[in-house]
Parts: structure tokens; C-alpha cells; sequence
């Protein structure tokens, strides 16, 4: 196992902040605005990236963006504050069939660590039910990642986020019955260590705007378990977009369950109502929303680390 030093920190613990969104960046910004995506223009991406970058980054152990629109502001991130840059061309806009992997063209592994980074991360669409060729051809591109990392010595951060090949809403009442097991399936496929993952970037196991319907709270509790005890490799909590309240709950979940994760590494959760302040009133009314409301949010979200487990605690197992 790769240190994750640069990444976490002092105690251990990854409280991480994410801002490498693209195509769906310039989505929320163009609808805060009325206006077309195509208005949006690559400076208001960067611009955007670089407000949340210097000012929410500064109260992270690392912070992740990608190279296409962040690459002008990667010297200016906090002292002691770790960087991960995302390799793959897109994440949840991806358009490919089967939802395929495709990494960035103009990019490599060691590129990403001549850009000074400390880690890299994966975005990667799966499903225990897609395709099993589509399947296996995934599996093997990030075997070939993992071998990648491991030959420029970088930590590899994987982040499998589940979906339905039929297309089912991911904040429906069926895919969130269906949610607990496929995250297990992912989670332990994800583990061997034939990928060599360094660190999994997980969903919760439960959607908890459907708790109390679709699974009681012992329910919930036991599928924060039973994906915890597949568990092989430090992992860590994606905020997947949802709002502050409904994260925090999560992380309230994972403690009751004691499960064994090692932090978060969350964007939106913290910054996304900073969005329509941007598209309304510019840069300057953004930063201060970000120094006010912003940093209130990362602190509320990294206060409810308490029960996470050093990352270390997870070598030799």
C-alpha cells in the first residue's frame, strides 16, 4: 500500500474536496443563469475552479480537480494541502455505450505526477448487471491504470459509482432497494488486488431520503456492514451531489454502524449553492460566499469524521 500522507491528515483521516466536475459544472452554472450551456465559456469554468480551489482548498487535506480547466491554478493550492487530479474524460455525462471508460488524451499517469500530483482518481460508471464483455473490458483498463500508478509510484483512487444498464432513476424507490447489494458487489470486486486500488471512493450503500420507506434504519445500518465488511482497502464517502443535510445524515449512519471508512472526498455537498451567487452576481460575490457559507459547510462536513478510521489502520490486512 502507497502512503496516503499527502492526502489525509495528521491523524489519518482524508477530509478531501472535490471540484474536478466538467461538463456537468457548466450545466448547473448555465441553468443558475438561464442561459444555453454553450454560453458558458471555458474562463467561467476555470474561474469558477479557481475560487473553490484557493478558498474552500485551504480547509482540506487534499483537494481534486482535473487538469483541462484547473491546470492554472495548481500552484496556488494551500500549504500541506495534498492534490489528486482526475484522469478520466468525463464522469457522469459519459456518453459512450455501456457508459466505457476513456481516459484523457493528452494526459498519462506520469504526466499527472510531473503536474505535481499526489494521487490520482478514477471515475468509473459500473454495474454487476451491465454486459459481461462491456464488464470485463472495464476490469481490464483499470488493471492497466492500477499498473500505471504503481509504476510512477502514485496512489490510485477509484471511485465505481452503480447505475442501471435499463435506465432506472438512481433516486428511485426500486434502485435504491436494489442500491445496498450492488454497492457490496462493487466493493468487493473493486478490493482484489489485482486492481491495485490504493483507496475507494464509495457511494453510501443507502439512499436516506428513501429511509423509513424503502428500509428501516436497522436495514440501513446492516447495508453500511455488509459493504464494510467486503471491504479490502481503505475506502472513503462520495457526496454524489446531494445537498449538505442529506450527506451529513449519511456520515451519522456510518458512524451508528462503526464502519471502517477512512474519510470523504466531497464537492458539491459544500459548494453547489455558491453556483447561482456565481451566475448572478460574478466572481467576487462567489468568493465571499465561499470564505462565509462555504467553509461552514466543509467544517460541518468534516466535523462528523470523528468515528472514521486512520487510513493506516487498513496495511497488512
Amino acid at each position: 500500500m502507497k502512503s496516503l500522507d499527502a492526502l489525509a491528515t495528521p491523524q489519518g483521516i482524508i477530509a478531501a474536496l472535490a471540484i474536478d466536475q466538467r461538463k456537468s459544472l457548466r450545466r448547473m452554472i448555465a441553468g443558475a443563469a438561464a442561459v444555453p450551456d454553450s454560453e458558458i465559456s471555458d474562463s467561467q469554468i476555470a474561474e469558477f475552479k479557481e475560487s473553490v480551489f484557493e478558498i474552500l482548498g485551504a480547509h482540506a487535506s487534499a483537494v481534486l480537480i482535473d487538469p483541462e480547466y484547473g491546470a492554472g491554478v495548481l500552484s496556488r493550492r494551500a500549504p500541506g494541502a495534498g492534490l489528486l487530479l482526475t484522469y478520466e474524460s468525463d464522469g457522469f455525462e459519459n456518453p459512450r455505450p455501456h457508459r466505457m471508460l476513456a481516459l484523457m488524451g493528452t494526459f498519462s499517469v506520469r504526466r499527472l505526477r510531473e503536474l505535481g500530483a499526489n494521487g490520482v482518481k478514477i471515475f468509473l460508471s459500473w454495474s454487476p448487471e451491465e454486459n459481461p464483455a462491456a464488464n470485463d473490458q472495464k476490469r481490464v483498463l483499470i488493471e492497466r491504470i492500477g499498473d500505471e500508478c504503481a509504476g510512477a509510484g502514485l496512489p490510485f483512487l477509484l471511485e465505481p459509482v452503480v447505475y442501471d444498464p435499463a435506465g432506472a432513476d438512481p433516486r428511485s424507490p426500486d434502485f435504491a432497494r436494489r442500491k445496498p447489494a450492488l454497492v457490496r458487489e462493487t466493493m468487493q470486486e473493486f478490493s482484489k488486488p489485482v486492481y491495485q486500488v490504493d483507496v475507494l471512493k464509495v457511494e453510501f450503500p443507502v439512499i436516506t431520503a428513501h429511509l423509513g420507506t424503502v428500509y428501516s434504519r436497522e436495514e440501513a445500518l446492516d447495508a453500511f456492514r455488509a459493504v464494510d465488511e467486503v471491504a479490502r482497502c481503505p475506502y472513503i464517502y462520495l457526496s454524489a451531489g446531494v445537498a449538505l443535510a442529506e450527506f451529513t445524515t449519511s456520515l451519522e449512519l456510518a458512524s451508528e454502524a462503526r464502519v471502517r471508512y477512512s474519510g470523504v472526498l466531497c464537492g458539491r455537498a459544500a459548494w453547489q449553492n455558491g453556483v447561482a451567487v456565481y451566475a448572478r452576481e460574478g466572481r467576487a460575490a462567489l468568493d465571499r460566499w465561499l470564505a462565509g457559507e462555504g467553509v461552514a459547510n466543509l467544517r460541518c462536513i468534516f466535523g462528523h469524521l470523528k468515528s472514521a478510521s486512520p487510513w493506516r489502520a487498513w496495511e497488512n490486512r
